[in-house]
């Protein structure tokens, strides 16, 4: 029989599968001695039978019973007590953390009898009835499904009737007609009253929990974030402390080192009576924690040792909730703490300085998603700024949009391709859609805990919070500033490290970071301004320099010209993994293959060639010379010759017009000409037509022309005391005898050239695996290429029978919201069909060939999930955009470390 039901006690922090990460944290602090209240975890295995048959199994009631009864002796008060009541908290916790996207319930057990019991146990009656107010509040939203404005406008009315600006200013007697209101909109809005039986509403609670599993917003975080769907969360149901006890009493969120800058000291947030949901709420400004030292030096100097415990034991930077009951502390959750890309570095480094952790497992504690971040530019120090308003830096980075105040709007304008800064009072869940289209968030209230903060962080996003100057009035979507006021559409800018906000665009430059990748670590550490700085960028340069040191895949480049070719190889490129020739076709030159379209004969044809061959040789040797040294794969020209021609429908309405307008002349009748070729060449489907290999054989002066331009660079490089290291490539590949032809075409070439010379030119000829059948029977065509690259793009198109061009904006939205894609294929490889025939390409070209060199060209090869998979399969080298030859480097020496391959030591 399957156990549904686990105390505290009888899990550890490695069982997040069964108990999710909350529950099991939980677990572990209560194995390490810490003051946790008791409670129990209902474990992902009932969320998933309860999302399969869609009722809660049975089972888990009776079990929930018995767990129950253990809390209820264990701190010797019952739920539903008419004396001593046991109340209850009800939270959810998924394997992977997914904050503010689920539920919780607080207060669970009162009800119009509790309520007065627990005024006398706790001899305060307003504590009492302002718990009730909040029960009835959350499990109304939550539980209920009623419009969370409602009771909101409730507090504001019954607020601004007694003359208060805050919440806890309201007396006993208001909250008691603040109950009376919220249970009214109860009834009115679910023809039910509020429950008044506490297991009804624990019970009732823990489904609520299991629902929102599949809220809009917990699936598009999940999509987001790459969570599976199928993992379901769990429910952790707690005895309840309070931090609404008056003025002894709080509740807080701390982290063991500042997850904006990777500092070690004190950061976190306390709020004084109040409870921990006001706190990541954002709707009251925080004290910072320093100053609960000054509050209850005893409840500090606990906390403080906690926290050390803490980070010793899971050796990582931790993220820690707690309340302090009439200076009593409790810890009610700790989990790895999420931080800034910044902060990632710094504190990965730190901690092997410290000797908690090693060099691999810094490396693991890192990741290319963060590097990218740290990539992206940030303010000119020397630009004109016009000051608005100073907030707090939640999530460093440089944001320039236009204002927007709810999800649609933002959403609209980044549909247009406006760039945004999504502006609230304060967030929550429900602004998620927002703050995806967004550059960055600002909020008036909260602090680096609130919701804005943290899911900022998690995004990878700029954020400033708790502006307090900013009076944000939605309805007539402005903010005012004193006498300056901000209209929905007007540019701000905001800074998440420093939190300053400023009216209009301010220009930006590039960060510390890509100085340090452009120039180096000296010149990155000269220019910086500040110790902060620096630290960063030594972080990064001894992380990639192991990642250098520890990866197994080579790093090369996709670069068609010498000038990207340099910016690779200065980000670390260690070749050219792909360079599109027919790049090098276009423009002025594109009228060379409307001659050769059009060429009467071969002897007309070949005149062409030779024009070209000089201009061909020259982009080679510019190429060849910038990668000296390094291998330079070189893919022969690929793409259908639609793309080198004028459209057919523009040359229509051309020619008949001119016609109509009886024109005549030398240019009328070249049109003519070429009108009939375009016909002729006219595809339906360019893309699986006649391109890469089957142009070459159709054209076969063309693949000549180039093999012999990269023949004649070399040539002329060896003379100068160069060590050029061409790759010839053929695209397009789907049977052994296309690459046969074009070998020996090629090989041909090769020796006639270097006769000539009086040298050898052995250069490899490789091949393109970018179509199933090029993959499935890669043992085959193996015994004619000296290499393979997978040419992922085209393979995933194949493969999926997707248009590259059109899928995206086609359809890809309503796939990825009802699940069928968790992200783009084209972005992240498909590892389970896509995967599999790359990982069948592999296999099968090195059965025939054990040494055969493989490698990836296709955007795949600079995304850091994509790159782990390449490892794993055994490629030797992955190409990607010169910008993301770094992330590339760091995600081949991550995925190395994780594997256990090669030394640990830097």
């Amino acid at each position: 029989m399957t156990q549904y039901v686990y105390m505290f006690s009888d899990g550890d922090k490695d069982q997040k599968d069964l108990l999710g990460g909350k529950g099991a944290n939980l677990a572990e602090m209560v194995k390490l001695g810490l003051p946790v209240p008791p409670g129990f975890t209902i474990s992902t295995d009932a969320c998933r039978a309860y999302l399969s048959e869609g009722k809660v199994p049975p089972e888990v009631r009776v079990e929930v019973t018995r767990r129950l009864r253990e809390v209820e002796d264990h701190i010797d008060r019952t739920l539903g007590d008419s004396e001593e009541p046991l109340l209850l908290s009800v939270r959810s916790g998924a394997k992977f953390s997914m904050p503010g996207m689920m539920e919780t319930v607080l207060n669970v057990g009162l009800n119009d009898d509790t309520v007065h019991a627990l005024a006398d146990f706790a001899d305060d009656e307003r504590f009492a009835w302002d718990s009730y107010r909040r029960l009835i509040q959350m499990f109304g939203k939550t539980v209920l499904d009623i419009d969370s404005e409602l009771f909101s406008e409730a507090l504001d009315a019954r607020k601004s009737e007694a003359g208060v600006i805050s919440d806890v200013e309201l007396d006993v007697e208001q909250l008691r007609t603040l109950v009376k209101e919220y249970k009214a909109i109860v009834e009115e809005a679910t023809g039910k009253p509020f429950p008044q039986t506490p297991r009804k509403q624990l019970d009732m609670a823990i489904e609520a929990v299991f629902r929102s599993w599949n809220t809009e917003r917990a699936m598009l975080y999940r999509r987001r974030e790459r969570i599976p769907d199928d993992l379901g969360t769990a429910v952790n149901v707690q005895a309840m402390v309070f931090g609404n006890l008056g003025e002894t009493s709080g509740t807080g969120v701390c982290f063991t080192r500042d997850p904006s800058s990777g500092h070690s000291g004190v950061y976190g947030d306390y709020l004084p009576n109040a409870q921990g949901e006001d706190v990541v709420a954002g709707i009251r400004n925080t004290l910072a924690l320093s100053d609960l030292k000054e509050r209850d030096r005893d409840a500090y100097r606990e906390l403080r040792s906690a926290m050390r415990r803490l980070e010793t034991h899971y050796r990582d930077l931790c993220d820690i909730e707690f309340t302090i009951e009439r200076g009593k502390l409790w810890m009610l959750q700790t989990r790895v703490g999420k931080r800034t890309a910044a902060a990632a570095f710094r504190v990965a480094t730190q901690l092997v300085d410290e000797q908690l952790i090693t060099m691999d497992e810094a490396l693991e504690r890192v990741t290319g998603e963060q590097l990218t971040n740290l990539l992206f530019p940030q303010f000119d120090k020397d630009a004109v700024r016009q000051l608005l308003a100073t907030g707090m830096g939640a999530s460093p980075g440089a944001a320039v949009g236009a204002v927007a105040f709810d999800n649609a709007s933002a959403t609209a304008k980044a549909a247009e391709g406006v760039d945004v800064v999504l502006v609230r009072r304060e967030t929550s869940p429900e602004d998620l859609p927002g703050m995806i289209a967004a550059q960055g968030v600002l909020t008036a209230r909260g602090g680096k805990t609130s919701h804005a903060a943290v899911v900022a962080r998690g995004m990878g996003m700029c954020a400033v919070v708790g502006a307090e100057d900013l009076q944000i009035d939605v309805a007539k979507k402005t903010i005012t500033v004193g006498e300056t006021v901000v209209s929905e559409g007007d540019v701000i800018s905001i800074d998440g490290k420093t939190g300053q906000i400023y009216l209009g665009a301010v220009d930006v430059i590039d960060s510390p970071v890509m100085t340090y990748i452009a120039d180096g670590l000296e010149a990155a550490q000269a220019k910086a301004e500040d110790d902060d700085t620096r630290e960063l960028v030594a972080a990064v340069d001894r992380l990639l320099r192991h990642a250098d040191a520890r990866r197994r895949l080579r790093v090369r480049t996709n670069a068609d010209t010498g000038e990207d070719a340099q910016r690779a190889r200065d980000r670390g490129a260690e070749g050219i993994g792909l360079c599109r020739t027919e790049h090098q076709f276009l423009g002025e030159r594109r009228e060379y293959i409307e001659r050769v379209i059009l060429a009467e004969d071969d002897e007309a044809r070949a005149s062409v060639m030779a024009e070209l061959l000089p201009l061909q040789r020259a982009d080679f040797v510019e190429l060849l010379t910038v990668m000296d040294g390094l291998p330079a794969t070189i893919r022969l020209i690929d793409p259908p010759l639609h793309e080198f021609l004028p459209d057919l429908t523009e040359l229509t309405v051309k020619v008949e017009l001119a016609k109509a307008r009886g024109e005549e002349g030398p240019e009328l009748e070249r049109d003519k000409v070429l009108l009939e070729a375009v016909r002729a060449t006219h595809e339906q489907n360019p893309m699986l037509g006649l391109r890469g290999v089957r142009l070459g054989l159709k054209y076969p002066g063309l693949f000549a022309l180039q093999i012999r331009a990269i023949a004649e660079a070399v040539v002329e490089l060896r003379g100068q005391g160069k060590d050029p290291q061409p790759e010839i490539m053929v695209p397009l590949i789907g049977s052994r005898r296309e690459l046969h032809l074009v070998r020996e075409q090629g090989l041909e070439i090769l020796q006639e050239v270097g006769e000539a010379a009086g040298v050898t030119l052995d250069l490899p000829i490789g091949c393109m695996i970018e179509l199933p059948r090029a993959a499935l029977t890669a043992e085959r065509i193996a015994h004619e290429a000296d290499f393979f690259s997978f040419g992922t793009n085209d393979l995933t198109q194949t493969t999926w029978g997707f248009s590259r061009d059109d899928v995206e904006t086609e359809f890809f939205t309503t796939y990825m919201e009802n699940g069928v894609l968790a992200v783009s294929p084209f972005e992240t490889l498909d590892g389970i069909g896509v995967g599999e025939l790359v990982r069948q390409g592999v296999a099968g070209g090195r059965k025939t060939k054990p040494s055969l060199k493989t490698g990836v060209c296709g955007e795949h090869g600079g995304d850091p999930e994509s790159i782990h998979f390449f490892h794993e399969v055994g490629l030797d080298y992955v190409s990607c955009s010169p910008f993301r030859v770094p992330v590339a480097r760091l995600e081949a020496g991550r995925a190395a470390a994780m594997n256990g391959v090669g030394s640990s030591t830097a």
